[in-house]
This record gives structure tokens, C-alpha cells and sequence, in this order.
């Protein structure tokens, strides 16, 4: 029995010596076969890529991109004995007052945001003092009671997004439009929504972000050596537009001023070279910041230089009578018969405001008389008509360099067969269009007989700085160079003898057309207007087309005593700043 006993004992011992050592071997496996979270040996670093600036043709930066940092640190790291130290350092570093950082530091535990708005050249300082202040020991590792593991965590500062910045207001709004603010995984982008933020959002977009691969040091940095990876950061394309900052604010200011003192509803201006197309101005008075649009801002959001069309009224006058002159349908001494300023097509009555007995052809549009050109544009056949308005771009986009352009519309070539389409049609009703497609049909009669594009960007500039021209667009010939040279100088004489004679400037060529027609609300006319006056000023080098819309003018329905002035304007301030210089002979 003893026997038995004791062996009972020695086989439990040995038992019990087997499981222990299965067991040990057991953990010994796991141990090896399981992941562990061993510090890497590397580490990496990204950084975003920024979305490109628009700039000035000037040189300034109209809409640039601001990034954003925050700066993040573990309360748990800090050592107690250096907390004081850290709050001055940083305070001094980021210019937080040293009160708001211990506050902060103080009322949470762990991880802690001390700012979620640090500027780019602050958190370049601010990356300098994490390093130091880990040289300084004012961080302290920390061990993980669950698995044992030292760690060390200091002050980080993150990219948390970007902020698109108009240092200059709301200068070349809205045709430089806004962008909207887009989240992805925890960065903050911004995307154009309309203007040129819109229409080229993929070339001002970043296109490649940095990043860097390496070797740690003890601190956690990247040992940049032959064994490191390195990808650079690629902005978008900033781009540069053919507007100067200088002219554009002053033209904006009168704008501004001209919308008070005719009590409109807007007021708009687009100055372009009438050889190459290049836009030098385009102004409205209906502006708003990118930054902070309000609801009032609202009706401002849309560039009323291409989404607003309508009723152009008699700048048509000029494009009807060349489309006569050119196909040799009338002669500028031709007379016309007014009808002492009343006169019948089927049951139509039509009116001048001036009665008028007899005049010469081109006196038609130096006073504008809608019964002259209704009568002389009977000549034109429906199809010669319509094919001609479409030749001078009407119906057509004017301009690549804007997004949500409403063509507007012309009458069909058989319903401008009907003498009633085609008389109102003459002198501008009936017909829809905005200021840049009659800024771009009247480049015609002060180039030679081409219509050119309007082009507000020049040029693409790279992140090597290298410049990228944006090419012209084919000139198209309208109508021959000699009727544009006949109609051009009956342009000048309507500014020095008939509707348009405020806006004479002495030294200057000078010539152009007025144009009221009423407002269409709910398919009928009411008693409102707009005014136009489409013209050119030159002088012996330069030549520009020039157009300014007054919308819903209280003080006047007449393009005379509303448009004309906003244009002799627009040309004062143009000689004040350089672009013309008159030929004046003391």
C-alpha cells in the first residue's frame, strides 16, 4: 500500500512537471508566433500639396491658400517639474498668452488641442520647439502598465487643413467667384463653386502631396540619408490673369459710386483690347466677400457679365446696318425716311424719340432711329439676318475663361422673315444677349472687321515659376476691314454729333452706340430699362472696346444721361493710370 502510495505521488509530480513545462512551452510559441508592437526602425512624414493662387497681372495675389496647423500635446508626457517652462516657450512660439495655454493644459487630461489655427510660419517655429524641447527633457517616457511598453509622446503639430484668403476683398467679384470647404479623412480642402474658381478648379487644385520615408532617429525624426525616400510636394498652377489690380479697384469705385448716383440696380463695365482679346477690366458694382457672403449677397453670386441677358436694345442698330453695308444693301448717304417719328409695319406702330423727317442712312444710327432701321432692315432676308447675328457671336458663348454663361437667344431665320421680327429685331428687341457678347461683336468694327475672344486669363505659372501661355483664339473676319472702318467712323461721329457725345475725350479716338430697351417681366414689357453704350477708345497705340450696362436705372431711362457717363468714366480713369494717352497739341 505504501508502495502504491508513493507512486501515486512520484506519476502526479511528474504530471504536474510535464504540464508546467507545456504550458512554458506553450507560451514560449505564442510569444514567438504572436505580432508584437516593436517600435519601428522607420518612419515617414507627409505633407499636403496647396491649391494654386490667382494673381494679378500686376503681380498681386488676389486669391492665395493659407494652411492650417494644430497644435496637439498629451498632458500625460509632461513632466510636472518643466510644465511652467513648456506654457512660456510655447506662448512665446505661437503668441497664445501664456493664461489661455495653462487653462487649457490645467482643465484637460490627455490629449490636448492648444490651437486649431496655427498659422504656416508659426508652426514652422513651433515643429523647432518640439524638437528642443524633447533635447530638454520636458517630455518623460511613460509606461504601458498593460503591456509593459516605454513610450514618449511630445508636442505634435498636425496639418489639419486649408483656408482660401482674398487679401484684397471683394475686388473682381464675382467673376473670381468662392469655393466651398470639403472634408477628407481629417484634412480640410477647399473646391471652386463658381468665377474662376469654378471654371478652373482642376488646374488650380494641388497634384501631388509630399511625402518621406526613412530611418528614425531616438527622437522619432527621419535620418535623410542614401537609403531615404524623398517626394516633393506639387502645387497647382497658380494663375495669372490679364486684369491689373490698380485699374480694376478704381473701375470698381466708380462703379460703385454710379450705381448711387443713378440709383441702379447694378452697374457693370468690360474694357478688353480690341486686337488680342485680353480683358483689362471687368467690373460690377454687385460685389461680395468669398469669405463671408451673407443671403443679401445672394443675387450677387452670378457674374452678371455672362448669366444676366437681355433686351441689348440699339448697340443692335450697329450690327444690323453693317450686315446691310457689308453685302452692299445700302449706301451710308442713302436717305431714309423718318415719318416725322411715327411709323406703321402690319399692326405694329413704331417710334423715334426725336421725329425726324428725312435723314442719311448713317445718320440712322447717329441719332438712332428706330424707324430708319426697321425700314432699311427689309432688305436683309430672314436667313441673311440670322446667319449674321450668329456671325457676330449672338447665341453663342463669348468667352472660355467663364462657367454658367447664358448665351442668350436670336429669332430663327423664318420668323425674321415676318417684317415685324425683323424691324423690332433691327434695334435690339426680340434678341437676348449679355456684356460680353456685345463687348465681343464690337472688337469687330475696331479690328479691322474680326471679332475677337474676350481672354481674362493669360497664363498657367508652374512650381518651377515657368509661364505657361494660354494661346488666342482664331480671330474671326465678320465683315470686311472697309465696312468696318465706314461703320467705325460713323461710331465717332454718333459720339461727336448725336447720342453719344458725353462721352467725348479730347485727344482720343472715340466712338460708339447707346442703347435703352424696356425690361420683359412675365412675358410683357414694363415700364423699367436697361441702358447700354458699346463702343472703343484709342489713341495711337492702343485700342480698346469698351461696353457698360446700367441695369435699372431710376434716375434716367436714357443710355445718354446713364451708360455713356459710366463709359467716359471708365476712360478718364484709364488715361489717369497709363493705358490711353491723349494727343493733345499745347
Amino acid at each position: 500500500m505504501l508502495n502504491k502510495s508513493k507512486s501515486k505521488k512520484i506519476l502526479l509530480l511528474y504530471s504536474l512537471l510535464a504540464l508546467g513545462f507545456f504550458i512554458f512551452l506553450s507560451v514560449m510559441l505564442l510569444t514567438v508566433l504572436k505580432q508584437r508592437d516593436m517600435p519601428s526602425l522607420y518612419t515617414q512624414e507627409s505633407s499636403k500639396a496647396e491649391r494654386g493662387s490667382i494673381i494679378s497681372a500686376d503681380g498681386f495675389h488676389i486669391a492665395t491658400t493659407k494652411k492650417l496647423y494644430k497644435a496637439v500635446v498629451n498632458t500625460y508626457y509632461i513632466d510636472p517639474q518643466k510644465k511652467e517652462l513648456f506654457i512660456q516657450l510655447f506662448s512665446i512660439y505661437s503668441g497664445i498668452d501664456a493664461k489661455e495655454i495653462a487653462e487649457k493644459l490645467n482643465k484637460n487630461s490627455g490629449v490636448t488641442v492648444l490651437s486649431y489655427d496655427v498659422a504656416e510660419k508659426q508652426a514652422q517655429y513651433l515643429k523647432r520647439l518640439a524638437f528642443e524641447l524633447r533635447q530638454f527633457d520636458v517630455f518623460v517616457q511613460r509606461e504601458n502598465k498593460t503591456t509593459g511598453q516605454k513610450t514618449l509622446h511630445g508636442l505634435r503639430i498636425i496639418e489639419s487643413g486649408e483656408s482660401r484668403e482674398y487679401p484684397y476683398g471683394n475686388l473682381l467679384t464675382p467673376i473670381i467667384g468662392y469655393p466651398q470647404k470639403i472634408e477628407e479623412d481629417g484634412y480640410t480642402q477647399v473646391k471652386g463653386v463658381k468665377g474662376l474658381e469654378k471654371r478652373f478648379d482642376r488646374e488650380l487644385s494641388a497634384r501631388q502631396d509630399a511625402k518621406s520615408r526613412g530611418l528614425r532617429d531616438v527622437n522619432g525624426y527621419i535620418i535623410l540619408n542614401k537609403e531615404s525616400f524623398t517626394k516633393p510636394a506639387i502645387n497647382g498652377f497658380d494663375i495669372k490673369l490679364n486684369i491689373p489690380v490698380a485699374l480694376q479697384f478704381k473701375i470698381e469705385k466708380m462703379c460703385d459710386n454710379m450705381k448711387k448716383e443713378l440709383e441702379a440696380k447694378e452697374v457693370m463695365i468690360a474694357i478688353m483690347n480690341s486686337n488680342n482679346g485680353k480683358v483689362l477690366t471687368l467690373a460690377s458694382s454687385n460685389r461680395y466677400l468669398p469669405k463671408d457672403i451673407k443671403k443679401s449677397d445672394y443675387p450677387s453670386l452670378n457674374s452678371g457679365a455672362t448669366e444676366y441677358s437681355f433686351e441689348p436694345g440699339s448697340v443692335i442698330k450697329t450690327i444690323t446696318f453693317s450686315l446691310l453695308l457689308d453685302k452692299g444693301l445700302v449706301n451710308p448717304y442713302d436717305l431714309v425716311n423718318g415719318h416725322n417719328g411715327r411709323f406703321k409695319i402690319g399692326r405694329k406702330v413704331i417710334t423715334d424719340e426725336h421725329k425726324m423727317d428725312w435723314l442719311s442712312a448713317e445718320n440712322v444710327i447717329v441719332y438712332s432711329s428706330n424707324i430708319g432701321i426697321a425700314q432699311l432692315a427689309q432688305k436683309l432676308s430672314g436667313y441673311e439676318f440670322y446667319e449674321g447675328l450668329k456671325k457676330f457671336g449672338f447665341s453663342a458663348k463669348s468667352t472660355k475663361d467663364l462657367i454658367y454663361e447664358r448665351g442668350g437667344s436670336i429669332p430663327s431665320a423664318s420668323r425674321l422673315e415676318n417684317e415685324i421680327y425683323k424691324a423690332t429685331a433691327a434695334y435690339g428687341y426680340g434678341i437676348k444677349a449679355n456684356l460680353m457678347q456685345i463687348v465681343r461683336a464690337y472688337s469687330a468694327f475696331n479690328n479691322n472687321g474680326r471679332i475677337v475672344s474676350p481672354k481674362i486669363v493669360s497664363s498657367f505659372i508652374d512650381e518651377y515659376r515657368r509661364e505657361i501661355l494660354i494661346p488666342n483664339e482664331e480671330q474671326i473676319q465678320v465683315i470686311k476691314s472697309s465696312t468696318a472702318a465706314r461703320v467705325k467712323a460713323i461710331l465717332i461721329k454718333t459720339v461727336d454729333k448725336g447720342t453719344g457725345t458725353k462721352a467725348q475725350t479730347v485727344g482720343l479716338e472715340v466712338g460708339g452706340k447707346t442703347g435703352t430697351a424696356h425690361i420683359v417681366e412675365d412675358k410683357e414689357y414694363i415700364n423699367r430699362y436697361n441702358t447700354t453704350f458699346a463702343g472703343f477708345a484709342n489713341d495711337k497705340s492702343n485700342n480698346y472696346t469698351i461696353c457698360s450696362v446700367v441695369i435699372e436705372p431710376e434716375k434716367s431711362q436714357f443710355a445718354a444721361q446713364t451708360a455713356v457717363p459710366v463709359f467716359k468714366k471708365a476712360v478718364d480713369i484709364m488715361i489717369e493710370e497709363g493705358y490711353l494717352k491723349p494727343n493733345i497739341i499745347e
